[in-house]
């Protein structure tokens, strides 16, 4: 696009021409050199500067790759959020996390049901959703790689089966604290999702070892796996992942009552990081916060 004329704009001098910002090619230079690098309030601070600069942040917005509330803070009026991206078909990333005071699904929907191209979308803590975000985000985000609907509880398993059924391209989901979520779903997700790499389902009472030992098989790719709070997850179900989860790098099983050394030690001898200390360790820490300081006791044991 040309640069629009006047505020900004060169002017003749005795000399000859004088350049001046808006002059520079604006999607060669100024948005991909300059702008990209701006965070978002700065960028809704300059279009005030001028009619030019104006139309500059809006041609940019229109053009913007990735949208990020964190940048503006998490209380953007409604109003202000569906002016800057209704124009924007191209975007990448949307972070959104942390907007439950003000995000519905009459504002996101518009912005995903125009943005086929997105590969991340943080929906974090945004609880006045429901359902229908996460069949739009399934029917029109075909590559998506990446989503977080931690503690989003209106996910249900209708609306996980449709991103399960469209979204082949998953590679991390996190469903902490879903907990409409069962069995039944995570297993659908898991037969369909196989390049998942990172899964968390945390906090959740109703996952259990059928739900782990269906993505374990399914997802030989997993390298992060998140069961904190699972309490209906046992040692079996964790043998099972040590089986077929080669590339495992973490394995959070913090308050899973009975999940046990005997079924942790497999992944502990091969390197995987554990939330969770050898209980030798854990009886050596607590002798320690019982008697005090103990020098004769060496916890790099």
């Amino acid at each position: 696009m040309e640069p629009v004329a006047g505020d900004g704009e060169g002017e003749a001098g005795a000399t000859g021409t004088r350049k001046h910002f808006l002059d520079l090619p604006w999607e060669d230079v100024l948005f991909p050199h300059i702008l990209s690098y701006l965070p978002l309030k700065q960028l809704l601070i300059l279009q005030r500067v001028s009619k030019a600069f104006q139309s500059l942040i809006q041609l940019y917005l229109t053009n913007m790759r990735c949208f990020d509330s964190s940048q503006v803070g998490p209380n953007i009026p409604k109003a202000a959020f569906s002016a800057l991206l209704k124009d924007n078909e191209v975007l990448q990333r949307l972070f959104l996390q942390n907007c439950s005071d003000w995000l519905s699904d009459k504002e996101l929907l518009p912005v995903i049901g125009q943005n086929h191209q997105l590969l991340q979308i943080d929906l974090n803590g945004c609880v006045q959703l429901s359902r229908h975000a996460l069949v739009a985000i399934s029917l029109s985000c075909p590559n998506l790689h990446q989503l977080s609907l931690a503690h989003c509880e209106w996910v249900d398993s209708l609306s996980l089966r449709s991103l399960a059924d469209h979204c082949k391209e998953l590679e991390s989901l996190d469903l902490t604290a879903c907990r409409q979520l069962k069995d039944e779903a995570i297993c659908y997700l898991a037969q369909r999702c196989h390049r998942l790499k990172s899964l968390s389902l945390a906090v959740n009472a109703n996952v259990g070892d059928t739900a782990v030992e269906e993505v374990a098989k399914a997802c030989p790719e997993l390298e992060h796996l998140d069961l904190t709070g699972c309490l209906r997850v046992k040692n079996n179900s964790i043998r099972t992942v040590a089986e077929y989860c080669p590339k495992l790098r973490t394995l959070k099983v913090k308050h899973c009552h009975d999940v046990v050394e005997s079924s942790l030690s497999i992944l502990r001898n091969r390197g995987v990081e554990l939330d969770v200390e050898p209980p030798l360790l854990r009886a050596l820490v607590l002798l320690q916060d019982v008697v005090g300081f103990a020098p004769f006791i060496n916890l790099q044991i």
